[in-house]
């Protein structure tokens, strides 16, 4: 009776130090998934250079933290990066992990670096950027890898995601704005004002594309206003070609990207 009692607490023992075994290994390796996903995924949705640094994901305390990401800027254009994030606090619900959509708390941003260049009321690299996530959101998302991929897709949907909250506080722009007319082309450096995004996805949930698409236009739409605050009335008159328009122009040019 005890040699059998003694197999089964055995047993049992044996079983959850393979449970435990597993979800370490699992730990470390969504690391590699993760980053390797942003990689990969990141420059079909934008069209342009994505990179990660790294990231670190907590399943036991349902965090992450993600260093180093950078998005890069479509051909054409002299700054070497549209948006680098520095360093990215997040939350996770851990149960989620496993489930269609996983639901992310919170993500705090913490001063990123923003490179605008171009005209605001026209084309400028946060716009191309903007463009190319619509276009690809309007055929469904990003394409495969292959045809396994792609027949593996259809028999198992991608997983939606959920942001309840999503904060960036202290976001600088770097405004490279071009010489047009009177007015002298220059560098500015702004600071935007806090960008709040709250429940993203919330329900059903959203794709990696709809949110990508969402964070982006937020970004897109706070800059150019920040650019609109900034004292440039006389010079940005002549962006676009009509003189007059000026601010009125910018901010109907803001309310066509928050339609978009």
């Amino acid at each position: 009776m005890k040699k059998a009692k003694l197999f089964f607490w055995g047993v049992v023992i044996l079983l959850f130090v393979l449970i435990v075994a597993a979800i370490v290994v699992v730990g470390f390796s969504l690391d590699d998934i993760v980053k390797k996903g942003v990689e990969t995924v990141g420059p079909k949705i934008t069209q342009t250079p994505v990179t990660l640094g790294a990231v670190h994901l907590s399943l036991f305390v349902g965090s992450a933290s993600v260093k180093e990401l950078v998005l890069g800027n479509p051909a054409g254009y002299k700054s070497s990066f549209a948006i680098s994030v520095g360093t990215a606090d997040v939350g996770v619900n851990p149960l989620s992990i496993a489930s269609d959509k996983i639901v992310i708390r919170s993500v705090h941003v913490e001063a990123p670096e923003i490179t605008f260049e171009g005209n605001p009321l026209s084309k400028n690299n946060l716009g191309d950027i903007m463009d190319n996530v619509d276009q690809v959101a309007k055929s469904g998302g990003p394409p495969s890898a292959g045809t396994n991929t792609v027949a593996t897709a259809r028999n198992k949907p991608a997983k939606k995601i959920e942001v309840d909250d999503l904060v960036i506080n202290g976001a600088k722009v770097h405004a490279l704005l071009p010489s047009i007319g009177n007015f002298s082309g220059r560098e500015l450096t702004l600071t935007l004002p806090q960008i709040h995004l709250t429940n993203l996805g919330k329900g059903d949930g959203i794709t990696a594309t709809e949110l990508t698409r969402a964070v982006l236009n937020a970004i897109t739409t706070a800059t150019i206003k920040a650019v609109a605050d900034a004292g440039l009335d006389k010079g940005l008159k002549n962006f676009g070609g009509s003189a007059g328009k000026g601010i009125d122009q910018i901010k109907k040019s803001v309310g066509g990207l928050l339609g978009k």
